[in-house]
């Protein structure tokens, strides 16, 4: 069961949310940050959190700035306004009586979520899906225009079968973006997936994550699994293993 919802961004849009609630008993309530061009309703984002809600704990997923139905400009995001408005997220959701107790991201949004975390006291875990140890990761997907963005100040990419508008603001963001000291001061239980065929973003990545965190810390092969986690199983395999995981960490 999903609610639509909507709360304001950081810089003032509208974004769009879908909240899947659980049916039966609530054993917790979480955010989850989807991928870079991706959306709430993304395979990854979807699966993941309708299996979570199905085992108890409920989601809050939401499209970023100027993607799917939240209002703005894409360009006028950057790592640093998703950052802040997963915690936005976090803060809508505890206006509505609902604590959050965990953040779970996929790909550049489970770097949103370590990076949000600080902002976002109140939750006790943080879970990651093939997540870059580099937010400038991204790079590689618009490296083509990247030249062109820093001397004309913006131009448009292609991210699979969107034509986005990429702005110097946004790359120069992204490259200042780095998760080593917030890694290392999360100081919160950390559940790192990863799948050792990502061809997209490599395990390395989860390697440097799990290197950079305290305990307790976790890091699960996703064996099998694409980037995109399109496959049918592994994006629920994944939920399973975050709800198993963090069972220990959610407050009876």
């Amino acid at each position: 069961m999903a609610e639509r919802v909507t709360f304001p961004s950081v810089s003032g849009e509208t974004l769009a949310g879908l909240l899947d609630v659980p049916v039966g008993d609530v054993r917790g309530w979480g955010v989850f940050s989807h991928g870079f061009t991706l959306g709430k309703d993304c395979p990854a984002a979807a699966r993941i959190c309708k299996q979570l809600a199905a085992e108890g704990i409920g989601m809050l997923r939401f499209d970023n700035l100027g993607l799917g139905d939240s209002q703005g400009d894409w360009g006028d995001g950057s790592f640093s306004h998703k950052v802040a408005d997963t915690a936005e997220a976090a803060r809508f959701l505890e206006s509505t009586g609902r604590h959050v107790e965990i953040l779970v991201g996929h790909s550049f949004g489970g770097a949103a979520v370590i990076a949000a975390a600080k902002h976002v006291p109140q939750a006790r875990a943080i879970a990651t899906v093939a997540a870059p140890y580099d937010p400038s990761h991204v790079e590689r997907h618009y490296d083509a225009v990247v030249e062109r963005v820093l001397a004309d100040g913006q131009a448009m990419a292609t991210f699979g079968n969107q034509t986005l508008q990429l702005k110097r603001e946004f790359v120069e963001d992204v490259r200042r973006a780095h998760l080593h000291d917030a890694i290392v001061g999360l100081r919160r239980p950390l559940l790192v997936l990863h799948s050792p065929t990502d061809n997209t973003v490599g395990i390395a990545n989860a390697s440097e994550i799990f290197r950079a965190a305290r305990h307790p810390r976790n890091f699960i092969s996703l064996e099998g699994s694409d980037h995109l986690l399109t496959a049918p199983g592994q994006a629920k395999r994944a939920a399973r293993i975050i709800s198993a995981w963090a069972d220990q960490y959610l407050v009876d």
